[in-house]
């Protein structure tokens, strides 16, 4: 049995898996439960002389997103990797192990008077391995970056026990491969995320959102004009209920002299409200049963704001950084779903964009398109898992 041979060799706690452990409805036979690195290593290597499949998990707040593993024997459930290890405030640079939640990371900085620039759409239960592993991206992307953009050291165990590190404490380039960008936005599929270093901020003194409601069709232009604009705006997010109808936009001025910087962008919008407090919508995820991604360029939005407006589907995502989700609004079945995202998908396409359908109880729908460097994400995960232990079909191309 796992358990007792990895519990005597290592310490690693394991109980037997239950229905509430299930990856997008697979079930794991095992739940192991390490504390350490070294612990990690050691599941991975028992995992690896019994070809015994791993899924890591952090909050699972996002177990249900991409495929089904084809097969899942263990479940790495990382909620003991919960220590914040260094936190270098006049460096602004923070360590912390995968299963620190991020709203836990974001009260212990603040105490600083400093912030980890991601906004999650679950902060009370994702964990930083999580916010990795899934490359989750929240409204101030257009200022601050991504996960990966904020990422400067990382420690990883392999699928036959490595533990391997690249970075550090300092943003600098790393020789080979660079791991940190590979294990970001990989899905558990080439090892497990263990610890992580990130670059910080210091808190913004003031903020203020102006909040307007607009036509599609006048949204495009306002968002060329934001992204130019000296009033420097930190993130311009916009919330599409019902496409067949007016959208409200909401942008976000940080730091000093807020208050008349928000001026100057309530006169580019040409109207709206100058608030201390966001919408109650702002970086939330309402219904992430069906949830479909869409990045596009700058010169796309009017092209996906027309595509979107016929799938049924409601919009809410960042104007500025070409990034926004879907989401059911209503009853959607699965032949709907399949065509409304493969027309999206065409029309997306066209204008330089990408669709992925993050999350998606219909196994007829096309989650990733057409995927141009497949052939190279097939070769990495062959040579980080040659056996394909770690969340085997949960990314592209059923990697």
């Amino acid at each position: 049995m796992l358990g007792s041979e990895v519990g005597s060799d290592a310490g690693v706690t394991v109980r037997e898996a239950g229905a509430d452990d299930a990856v997008s409805g697979v079930e794991p036979r095992w739940v192991a439960l390490p504390e350490t690195v070294e612990e990690i290593a050691a599941v991975l290597r028992a995992c690896a002389e019994r070809d015994l499949a791993v899924v890591p998990a952090g909050g699972g707040t996002k177990l249900h997103w991409a495929p089904p593993p084809e097969r899942c024997d263990v479940l790495l459930d990382m909620c003991c990797m919960n220590e914040i290890l260094e936190h270098a405030a006049g460096d602004l640079v923070v360590r912390a192990q995968a299963g620190v939640t991020m709203d836990a990371l974001a009260a212990v900085l603040a105490g600083k008077g400093q912030e980890l620039a991601l906004d999650v759409p679950f902060a009370e239960d994702t964990t930083v391995g999580g916010t990795l592993a899934a490359a989750t991206a929240g409204p101030r992307a257009f200022r601050y970056g991504i996960a990966r953009d904020l990422l400067i050291g990382i420690t990883v165990v392999l699928p036959d026990g490595t533990v391997a590190r690249s970075g550090g404490r300092v943003v600098k380039n790393v020789a080979g491969y660079d791991l940190g960008k590979l294990f970001t936005g990989s899905y558990g599929t080439l090892g497990v995320i263990a610890e992580a270093t990130f670059r910080l901020h210091p808190l913004a003194p003031d903020r203020r959102w102006v909040v307007a409601q607009l036509d599609r069709d006048e949204l495009p232009p306002i968002a060329a004009a934001l992204a130019a604009s000296q009033a420097e705006p930190s993130a311009a997010e916009m919330d599409w209920a019902d496409p067949g109808g007016p959208l409200t936009l909401a942008v976000l001025v940080e730091g000093g002299a807020a208050e008349s910087r928000a001026e100057v962008v309530r006169g580019l919008v040409g109207r709206g409200s100058v608030t201390d407090a966001p919408p109650s919508w702002w970086g939330l995820i309402s219904n992430d049963e069906v949830l479909v991604e869409v990045r596009f360029p700058a010169t796309g939005t009017r092209a996906v704001l027309d595509a979107v407006a016929g799938t049924g589907l409601s919009l809410r995502g960042s104007a500025l950084s070409g990034r926004v989700v879907l989401e059911s609004w209503g009853a959607i079945g699965e032949p709907e779903l399949a065509a409304a995202v493969s027309g999206l998908r065409e029309r997306v396409e066209a204008a330089g964009g990408r669709v992925n359908v993050l999350a998606c109880p219909y196994e007829s729908v096309d989650r990733w398109g057409q995927v141009s460097g497949l052939p190279l994400m097939r070769r990495v995960k062959e040579q980080f898992d040659p056996g394909r232990r770690m969340s085997p079909g949960r990314f592209v191309g059923g990697i």
